[in-house]
């Protein structure tokens, strides 16, 4: 817990705490009066907490700042066949990758990489996610554009990213021909799903599907 009077530099890129008082109630409950700084130094607002650990402490600037805790992405709940990595080191959070590896339906076998940017203005903003991985699918572009419901017109600021991440994997254990961004692979599911598992295998393995190649990715 810091001094009294001192000015912390938050943790949440760009931002200060300014503490006024705290004393201590008991070992494990803290009061604690504090202002809350953007990195110009203008109080964005000052509030009064009794804070039940240390931890709680670390999270108040990013619930204030509205920017995801670390705990909140690298603690994420993940289906087990799915793994999350920073390129660019923990220190930046608001850009990751999350990779999935489908172990059922047509795609099992398979391994698709997810870039994520999140915004500043996380949850009120849906997390903007492509896929890097060229796959044959209905509802993922060659260019790796992902059409799911929540990431547009039915996000809420109540959803997470770990709900992304699941909404993810089920577009590859259940694809779905009615909400399509390649229509042409809709098409085949929805007219000849033998083929259409025919078409994610080869492209699956590497080859052409049409005049399209994909890459390997089992």
């Amino acid at each position: 817990m810091p001094m009294e009077g001192h000015q912390v530099r938050s943790k949440v890129p760009g931002n200060y705490v300014f503490i006024k008082s705290f004393r201590t109630i008991d070992p494990d409950r803290t009061a604690l009066v504090a202002s809350f700084a953007s990195n110009n130094l203008v109080i964005v607002c000052s509030i009064q907490l009794l804070l039940t650990s240390a931890d709680m402490f670390d999270r108040v600037p990013y619930l204030i700042f509205g920017v995801p805790h670390p705990a909140d992405i690298t603690e994420l709940i993940l289906p087990k066949s799915c793994s999350i990595t920073f390129p660019n080191g923990k220190d930046d959070l608001m850009n990751f990758e999350v990779s999935i590896r489908p172990d059922e339906g047509y795609y099992f076998g398979g391994t698709f990489l997810f870039t994520f940017q999140v915004s500043p203005i996380y949850p009120h903003e849906a997390p903007k996610v492509k896929c890097k991985t060229k796959v044959y699918h209905p509802n993922i572009d060659l260019e790796g554009n992902v059409c799911l419901n929540i990431l547009r017109e039915d996000w809420k600021p109540v959803l997470n990213i770990n709900t992304v991440i699941y909404g993810l994997y089920h577009l590859f254990t259940e694809p779905n021909y009615e909400d399509p961004l390649n229509h042409d692979a809709a098409a085949v599911l929805r007219d000849n799903p033998k083929m259409f598992e025919s078409n994610v295998r080869r492209a699956m393995a590497g080859g052409y599907v049409g005049q399209t190649f994909f890459a390997r990715c089992m």
